[in-house]
C-alpha cells in the first residue's frame, strides 16, 4: 500500500462545510480557548510544516489579507523570524482588526518586514505561503486579489496555503474566478469537503489537516456535511471466499447495451464485471456483435437480443442488471430500458440509460429493489434540465438533487466522484470513531453524500465510465448494497487506474488496461506487493 494511501486513510473521513467549521471555531472559543490562541495553533502547525517539508528554503514571503486567514499567516512570520529565517510579509491591507491585528503585532514585534503589495514579482527560489483568503470566500475575487493569485502562480515558486488554496469555495471546489496552485495545503479543525472535488483537485496539491488540538466532544455536536470513502473498511466486508464456493456463490451479472457500432462499450462493462469477482456475466447485445464479443472475451454468455421478448428469459435468470453502455437511444434501446426496469432486479443505469430516462418522464427507476444511476456532469444535467456549467457549479448539490428526484443511489462522475445514497452513513464506508470524524453516532439510514479519490488524467479516455459500469454491478452481485458497491466501485476503478498510469504513463491509457488490473485491487493488492 503507497503511503499516499496511507496518509489518506489516516485522515479523518468527516468532511464540513465552511459554516460548520465556523461553528466549530465558535463552540472551541464558548469551551475557553481564546482565539488568539487558536489562530498561535494554526501559526504553529503551518511553521512545524514548513520546517519539516522545506528546512533549507529561502526566503519565505507570505501573502497575508486582512482576515483570520491572514493572521494565521502573520503568527506564522513572527515564528519564522524567532527561528533566524529570512521572512517578509506583503499585506493586502492595513485594515486589519481583532486576533488577527495581535498577530500582524507580534509579528512587527519580532521584526518582520511587512510591505504593501504593489505588483512586485517573486522568484522561484521563494517560498510563497498563502493567508491571502480563507474559507469565508464566496463571491468573485476583487481584482487586486486576482492579480496577486497569477502572479504567485506565475512564479513557478513551491506554496503553502494556509487552510485553503485562496480562490477556492470551500463548500463546492469550485474557483472564484482563479486559485491558488498549491503545493500543498494545509488546513485546520476539520477537512473542507470543497476541497475534493470539481476543479479544487488541479488546485489543492497535498492536503494535510491539524486540528489544533480542538476537544473532540466538539465535533459530536456538528453532523458533517459528507464523507469520505475509506475503501479499507469496504473491502473488508467483502470478506475471503470460502473454500466451498462455486460460480453461483457471486452473484449472475446481466450487461444489456452495444447497439449497431457500439459492441466496445459493453464488452468493457462485461470484462469489468468479470475481473471484479462476479459469479457470472451475461450480455445482452446486437447479435451481429457475437463472434468478435466471443472471440475477445470467451468467459462472458454473450447473447443477441433483438426485443424486450428476447431479454425477458436473461432477466429471469440474473441477478443484478448493469444497462446503458452503447445502448443507444433508438427504439431498440428504449425497448430493452423498460423490459430491464419491469423486471424489478437491482439495477444499475449508465450512459444511454440514462439519457433515455431524461428523454422520457414516464420511466420510473425507484423501485422495491437496489438502483444506481452513474452519470458524467453532462448526463447528471440531462436528468435535471440544467446544463453541465451549473452541474459542476455545485456537484455536491447536484447529486443530492438527483438522489432525491430519482429516490436511487447516484454517482456523479468527475474529479472527486460524489455518491448520494441511504443507509449506512459511516459505518463501512466511512471509517468510525476516527479522532475529530464525528461518526460516533452514524449508521442512521438518511441518505448521505460520499466523496471517493484517486484515479489520474489519463482516464479521460473512452469506455473507462464503462468499466466502472461493470465494476459497480460485480460488487453488487456479490451482496452489496447499492451505495457500499458504488463508493467501492469508484474507489477500485480509481486504483485500476492509477496502477496502470504508473506502469505505463497516463498518455494513451486505454480502458481495457485498467480491465487489467481490476483482478489486482478488488483482492486489496498494490502495486507494491505485486
Amino acid at each position: 500500500m503507497s503511503q499516499n494511501i496511507l496518509a489518506e486513510i489516516a485522515m479523518p473521513t468527516s468532511l464540513y462545510r465552511g459554516a460548520q467549521i465556523r461553528r466549530l471555531e465558535a463552540l472551541a472559543i464558548d469551551s475557553g480557548i481564546a482565539g488568539i490562541e487558536l489562530m498561535t495553533r494554526a501559526g504553529q502547525a503551518a511553521f512545524q510544516y514548513l520546517e519539516d517539508r522545506w528546512p533549507e528554503k529561502a526566503p519565505i514571503e507570505i501573502f497575508c489579507g486582512g482576515g483570520n486567514n491572514g493572521g494565521d499567516g502573520y503568527v506564522l512570520a513572527a515564528l519564522v523570524a524567532e527561528s533566524g529565517v529570512p521572512v517578509k510579509v506583503w499585506a493586502m491591507t492595513d485594515n486589519v482588526k481583532g486576533d488577527a491585528l495581535s498577530a500582524r503585532q507580534w509579528a512587527e514585534r519580532q521584526g518582520v518586514e511587512i510591505q504593501p503589495w504593489q505588483g512586485a514579482t517573486l522568484s522561484p527560489q521563494s517560498l510563497v505561503v498563502d493567508a491571502l483568503l480563507g474559507i469565508g470566500l464566496s463571491g468573485s475575487l476583487r481584482q487586486e486579489y486576482a492579480e496577486v493569485i497569477a502572479m504567485i502562480n506565475a512564479s513557478g515558486a513551491p506554496v503553502l496555503a494556509i487552510d485553503i488554496p485562496s480562490g477556492l469555495c470551500c463548500d463546492t471546489g469550485r474557483t472564484l474566478g482563479d486559485a491558488i496552485h498549491a503545493t500543498a495545503t494545509l488546513t485546520f479543525v476539520g477537512l473542507k469537503q470543497g476541497l475534493y472535488t470539481g476543479e479544487a483537485v488541479d488546485y489543492v496539491g497535498d492536503l494535510l489537516l491539524n486540528q489544533i488540538d480542538l476537544p473532540g466532544e466538539l465535533y459530536k455536536q456538528i453532523e458533517p456535511a459528507s464523507y469520505r470513502v475509506s475503501p479499507v473498511k469496504l473491502m473488508a466486508s467483502l470478506g475471503t471466499r470460502s473454500k466451498l464456493s462455486h460460480k453461483g456463490s457471486f452473484g449472475h451479472v446481466l450487461v444489456i447495451g452495444g447497439d449497431k457500432g457500439m459492441a466496445g462499450a459493453v464488452l468493457l462493462a462485461a470484462s469489468a464485471a468479470a475481473r471484479s469477482g462476479a459469479g457470472l456475466v451475461s450480455c445482452a447485445t446486437r447479435a451481429e456483435h457475437l463472434p468478435a464479443f466471443c472471440a475477445a472475451r470467451p468467459e462472458v454468455m454473450a447473447l443477441g437480443v433483438e426485443s424486450g421478448v428476447d431479454l425477458a428469459p436473461l432477466l429471469a435468470r440474473c441477478s443484478v442488471v448493469v444497462i446503458g453502455p452503447g445502448l443507444g437511444t433508438d427504439a431498440w434501446g428504449a425497448e430493452l430500458l423498460k423490459a430491464a426496469l419491469a423486471a424489478n432486479k437491482p439495477t444499475l443505469l449508465d450512459a444511454d440509460a440514462l439519457n433515455l430516462l431524461a428523454q422520457d418522464p414516464s420511466l420510473n427507476v425507484s423501485a422495491d429493489t437496489c438502483r444506481v444511476l452513474t452519470p458524467h456532469p453532462g448526463e447528471a444535467g440531462r436528468l435535471l434540465g440544467e446544463s453541465t456549467e451549473a452541474i459542476q457549479h455545485d456537484r455536491f448539490t447536484a447529486v443530492a438533487k438527483l438522489q432525491e428526484r430519482y429516490q436511487a443511489t447516484v454517482l456523479l462522475k468527475g474529479p472527486g466522484t460524489l455518491i448520494a445514497g441511504a443507509g449506512i452513513v459511516g459505518r463501512g464506508i466511512a471509517d468510525a470513531g476516527m479522532t475529530g470524524a464525528g461518526n460516533e453516532d452514524a449508521g442512521n439510514e438518511d441518505a448521505a453524500i460520499f466523496v471517493s479519490q484517486g484515479g489520474n488524467p489519463g482516464m479521460a479516455s473512452g469506455g473507462m465510465g464503462d468499466i466502472l459500469s461493470g465494476v459497480i454491478g460485480a460488487l453488487m452481485a456479490q451482496g452489496m448494497k447499492g451505495t457500499e458497491a458504488s463508493c467501492l466501485g469508484a474507489s477500485l476503478h480509481a486504483q485500476a487506474g492509477d496502477i496502470a498510469a504508473e506502469l505505463g504513463g497516463e498518455r494513451g491509457l486505454l480502458a481495457m488496461d485498467v480491465v487489467d488490473k481490476l483482478q489486482m485491487v478488488v483482492n486489496g493488492r498494490s502495486l507494491e506487493s505485486r
